[in-house]
C-alpha cells in the first residue's frame, strides 16, 4: 500500500463524520450529505495519487463534497432547492445556539437516534453516518445479511427526510428518550474500533475507540447523573486501557489470559474503577453498561489471571442475563463458567446456542478452545476452521490459525 493510499484511509477515518455532519447542517438532508461525502472521497482516490495529498485534506474534502451536493441539488431542479442553495452559499446569520455542547458529530448522532425510528434502525443509521462504517461491517455487528442492513439504512434516511427531523442536540427534557439509542451506537462504534470486523482495515481502529470515548464524555457532561452513561464510559475506559497489549508485534491477537498486564494504562483503569465505585455507592440498581463495566473492573483489578475472581464474574453475568438475555451474553457467561466449573460444563452451555450463533465466529472460537482443553482435537480443529472462515479481523484470524495448527492429530 502506498503512502498516499494510507493517507486516504487515515483521512477517511478522521474526516468522514465531520464532512457528513457539516453537509447535513448546511443542506438539512442526510441522504445528500452522505452521497456527496462519498463522491468527494471517490475524487480523492482518483486525484491524490497523481497530485499528492493536499496540505489540508479535511478542507479539500469538505469543499469538494459541498460542490457535489450543490450539483445534485441543481440536477434535481426542485422549486425550493434554489432558495436553499442561495441560503447555504450566502447565509451570514449567526449559528444556531447549541446549548452546552457544540459538537457537530454529537448533533448528527442525536439526529440519527430520533425516537421516531426503531432502536436497531437508529443504531444502524448512526454507525453508517457517524462512524463511517460500511454496510458489511454494520451487518456483521448485528449478525444479519448485508442486503437487509442496506435496506434498513435506506429506509431510515428516507424517514428522517420525510419527517423533517431537526439537526440538533435535543433539549434536556428530550434527552432521556434519545440517550439509550445514542449509547448503544457509541458502544457498537467502540466495539468496531476495539476489534475491527473487516480484513481491509487495521485490526484495532484507535480512531474509533477514541472518538467513542470522547463523545461519551460529552454526553456525561450533559447527563452527569445518568448511571448508564457513567457505566458505558467506565466500560470503554477499562477496555481501552488494554488496547496496546492486545496485538503482538507480529500482528496477532493477544487474549486477556496472555496479555502483559504491566503494559495496561493504569490511569484509564483508575478512572474506570472510580466510575464503577461511584455508581455502586448510589445504591441504585445498575443497568446493562454498569454491569459490563463491573465485569471489566473485576478483570482489571486482578494483577494476574490466577487472581481473577471468577465466581464474582459469573454472578455479574447472571445479573446481566436478567437485563439482557441475549445469546452473546450467554456465550460470554459460559467462558467465565469454564474457569470456575471446568470446560465440560461450559461446553454444554455453549452447544445450546448453536441455533442462534452458528454464523458468529466467536461462538465457534469458544467451542474450539473448550474442545481443545478437553483433548478432543479433531472436533476442536473443525471448530477452529469454522471460526477462521467467519472471522474478518486479521489479528484474530492469525491467532485462531496458530491455535488450530498447534493441535495434535
Amino acid at each position: 500500500m502506498s503512502d498516499v493510499d494510507e493517507a486516504i484511509i487515515r483521512v477517511h477515518h478522521e474526516e468522514w463524520a465531520r464532512v457528513v455532519a457539516s453537509l447535513t447542517k448546511r443542506f438539512g438532508d442526510l441522504d445528500i450529505a452522505e452521497e456527496a461525502a462519498a463522491e468527494a472521497f471517490a475524487v480523492a482516490v482518483e486525484k491524490w495519487p497523481a497530485d499528492g495529498v493536499p496540505p489540508n485534506p479535511g478542507a479539500w474534502l469538505t469543499t469538494t463534497a459541498n460542490r457535489k451536493a450543490i450539483d445534485r441539488i441543481r440536477r434535481e431542479s426542485k422549486r425550493d432547492d434554489k432558495q436553499k442553495e442561495a441560503q447555504m452559499t450566502y447565509d451570514d446569520d449567526p449559528p444556531e445556539s447549541l446549548g452546552a455542547i457544540d459538537d457537530e458529530r454529537l448533533r448528527l448522532i442525536f439526529t440519527c437516534c430520533h425516537p421516531a425510528l426503531a432502536m436497531e434502525t437508529r443504531m444502524a443509521l448512526t454507525l453508517r453516518m457517524v462512524g463511517g462504517l460500511t454496510v458489511p461491517e454494520i451487518a456483521r455487528a448485528f449478525l444479519v445479511q448485508e442486503t437487509a442492513m442496506g435496506q434498513r439504512i435506506t429506509r431510515a434516511k428516507s424517514k428522517i427526510k420525510a419527517a423533517g427531523i431537526p439537526y440538533r442536540v435535543p433539549s434536556a427534557e428530550d434527552l432521556p428518550t434519545r440517550v439509550s439509542g445514542v449509547l448503544a451506537v457509541l458502544f457498537l462504534v467502540f466495539n468496531e474500533g476495539y476489534l475491527a470486523t473487516s480484513a481491509d482495515t487495521d485490526p484495532v481502529r484507535h480512531e474509533l475507540t477514541a472518538e467513542a470515548i470522547r463523545l461519551t464524555r460529552l454526553i456525561r457532561a450533559l447527563m452527569p447523573d445518568d448511571g448508564e452513561v457513567a457505566g458505558l464510559l467506565a466500560l470503554m475506559l477499562l477496555t481501552e486501557a488494554r488496547r496496546t497489549a492486545r496485538i503482538s508485534a507480529t500482528g496477532e491477537l493477544v487474549t486477556l489470559v496472555e496479555q502483559d498486564r504491566g503494559s495496561w494504562d493504569t490511569a484509564l483503569i483508575a478512572e474506570g474503577h472510580h466510575l464503577v465505585r461511584e455508581r455502586l455507592a448510589t445504591g441504585v440498581r445498575p443497568g446493562r453498561y454498569q454491569v459490563l463495566a463491573a465485569i471489566n473492573a473485576v478483570h482489571t483489578y486482578a494483577r494476574a489471571v490466577a487472581d481473577t475472581d471468577w465466581s464474582q464474574i459469573v454472578a455479574l453475568y447472571d445479573q446481566l442475563t436478567r437485563l439482557d438475555p441475549s445469546p452473546i451474553v450467554a456465550l460470554n457467561r459460559a467462558i467465565a463458567v469454564a474457569e470456575l466449573d471446568g470446560p465440560e460444563v461450559a461446553l454444554s452451555a455453549v452447544d445450546r446456542l448453536d441455533d442462534k450463533l452458528s454464523t458468529y465466529h466467536a461462538y465457534h472460537a469458544t467451542r474450539a478452545d473448550l474442545l481443545r482443553r478437553l483433548g478432543r482435537s479433531a472436533e476442536s480443529r473443525k471448530a477452529y476452521d469454522q471460526a477462521i472462515s467467519l472471522a474478518g479481523n486479521t489479528a484474530e484470524t492469525a491467532y485462531l490459525t496458530r491455535r488450530r495448527d498447534q493441535l495434535g492429530l
